[in-house]
């Protein structure tokens, strides 16, 4: 996609997608030293927020975590259930755009009445309710999000949290210029017209891969961007049963498919039933392949997240869709009173 092409250039969210890789340049990672301070002292941090605002930003830094084998507990649900738990001894960081969900900011305001003092917050407005509730608010420099879908937003929040991490280890940064490069050479892809026009036909969509919060946040933007069905098969889920409700012609795409599962993927769902499976990976695969450039440090969820987001921006102007104006979908969800 690129906004030269008429057919994509009317379009805020393909705007908005494309003003990532600057965002990408320009982040400051000093901004969350202080509440990284917190987190090695208290040991725990626990992610909040719902749809968007949390389901990338938050399982990607726990999955990189995890890969790093660092010594902290982290833990992620949506506020309500959160409000179920513990959470004396943790440090909690609500992500909200708008600053005015119900959910997050009725948390916070609960965890402030019980003296909560290690409550951080991330909003993309000045002056919110959730930036009153909390004890330090991180303000997204990405701007307004014209579009329904959050696009840019979900990478800053990752890279927000991304520089927690960092700034716990005290690891230097990387070349995020080669990494900006990277994620602007892949959302001006155009895709093979085979794998888009498998996309367009599909009834449904699913999404599989690790439990990064890439896959799981391209269902989301499925449904709002192409106005399709969709799921999201964590892990191997894909070879574990759901194929007695499969049905030729739908469409799996795998996020840097697993390489020793791939032969019996193919042999189970695409040669037995008929389904279409698409794979977006640094290498070929032996599925129709998105080939993407290699992630630099740490960032290859972040890069599969923006490749999907150009399978489906395709998919959608294929479809003749208003990629910006969805029937029911609002830009902010459950908004408090």
């Amino acid at each position: 996609m690129n906004l030269t092409d008429s057919k994509y250039s009317s379009f805020a969210l393909v705007k908005e997608m494309l003003e990532t890789p600057e965002i990408m340049r320009r982040f400051d990672w000093s901004q969350t030293q202080n509440i990284a301070n917190v987190v090695k002292e208290t040991g725990r941090l626990f992610f909040t927020g719902e749809g968007s605002s949390r389901i990338f930003p938050a399982k990607n830094l726990i999955y990189t975590a995890m890969k790093m084998g660092l010594p902290i507990a982290f833990g992620t649900d949506g506020s309500w259930q959160s409000a179920e738990y513990d959470l004396t001894n943790w440090a909690v960081f609500g992500a909200s755009n708008s600053g005015q969900t119900k959910e997050v900011v009725s948390l916070f305001r609960a965890l402030a009445e019980k003296g909560h003092q290690k409550r951080f917050a991330m909003t993309a407005n000045h002056n919110t309710k959730l930036e009153e509730a909390a004890n330090e608010t991180i303000v997204l420099s990405c701007g307004k999000e014209n579009a329904v879908a959050a696009t840019k937003s979900v990478v800053e929040q990752g890279l927000v949290y991304m520089s927690v991490l960092r700034n716990i280890v005290g690891c230097q940064a990387c070349d995020m210029d080669k990494v900006a490069d990277a994620a602007e050479t892949i959302l001006n892809m155009e895709y093979c017209p085979e794998i888009i026009s498998k996309v367009v036909e599909s009834p449904i969509i699913y999404f599989a891969g690790r439990n990064n919060g890439a896959a799981e946040e391209l269902r989301l933007k499925t449904n709002e961007i192409t106005r399709k069905k969709s799921d999201y098969l964590e892990g191997t889920y894909l070879l574990h049963g759901i194929e007695e409700v499969m049905n030729p012609g739908e469409t799996i795409v795998i996020l840097d498919p697993f390489e020793s599962e791939c032969a019996k993927i193919k042999e189970l769902l695409v040669d037995k039933i008929g389904v279409n499976v698409v794979a977006i990976a640094d290498r070929e695969t032996i599925f129709p392949t998105v080939v993407i450039p290699s992630a630099i440090c740490r960032f290859a969820p972040m890069l599969q997240l923006m490749a999907g987001w150009n399978l489906l921006v395709q998919t959608g102007v294929a479809l003749g869709i208003d990629l910006d104006k969805p029937t029911r979908a609002r830009k902010v969800g459950n908004e408090i009173e």
